[in-house]
């Protein structure tokens, strides 16, 4: 599944997409269940209240009310895991239950800016704390609400951390700037049964999910003892 330049990739850019590791016939009864659920919701009356909510909280709430059997050992197969292992030199400690991503269609107009940027663990020299899977349960359109991944930022020293974090708040094109600082902003698009990994270490955010047609992804973390 990986070679010597995904390793390379995945070090250096913190983030590495592998296409069609899924089969699209595994994926494609998780994406009509969650494509009906979310139909159902629809006509609910709480959906008006689901939309009524800050654009990143509706991510929250929706995936929080759609079930899906069997969704971690669909999505987190021997082959995905020992590629993790093989990525990170060493098997995982913990993996987390695979969780759904669903974001709601035409939650606005899309934009890089007031995002969530953050990171899931503190990026700190030495051995690699965790990875973070996403899945693409559903085929992904650019600006069709994928999770944002800034590449590099695992290498950004802390003294600055904090401008590269006002960079993405206050600019509205930070994407050049960025650049001259080794770090570009990877949007997780796509098709059905990509996957991509990321560093734990990088920052990433939601985004605005301006199509028309939900957002469905899932992800499950592997965590790595020291």
């Amino acid at each position: 599944m990986l070679n010597d330049d995904h390793a390379r990739g995945f070090a250096a850019q913190g983030v590495l997409r592998l296409e069609g590791v899924l089969d699209k016939r595994q994926v494609a009864p998780l994406a009509r269940r969650v494509l009906g659920e979310v139909k159902r919701l629809q006509a609910a009356a709480s959906w008006r209240a689901l939309r009524d909510l800050p654009v990143f909280q509706q991510i929250g709430r929706l995936s929080g009310q759609v079930a899906v059997p069997r969704l971690h050992q669909t999505l987190a197969t021997t082959e995905l895991l020992a590629a993790i292992a093989g990525l990170a030199g060493r098997k995982p400690s913990a993996v987390q239950p695979a969780q759904l991503l669903l974001s709601p269609p035409s939650q606005g107009e899309w934009t890089l800016r007031q995002l969530s940027w953050h990171v899931d663990v503190a990026a700190t020299p030495g051995r690699l704390p965790g990875i973070q899977a996403f899945f693409l349960i559903d085929d992904v359109a650019p600006q069709g609400g994928a999770t944002l991944a800034l590449a590099g930022s695992h290498r950004v020293e802390r003294s600055d951390a904090s401008a590269v974090r006002q960079l993405l708040k206050r600019s509205t094109d930070p994407e050049p700037e960025l650049a001259q600082r080794g770090l570009a902003i990877v949007e997780m698009s796509g098709r059905a049964g990509d996957v991509y990994l990321m560093d734990m270490r990088l920052l990433h955010t939601p985004s605005v999910n301006a199509s028309r047609h939900p957002r469905m992804m899932a992800t499950c973390r592997c965590l790595f003892a020291d």
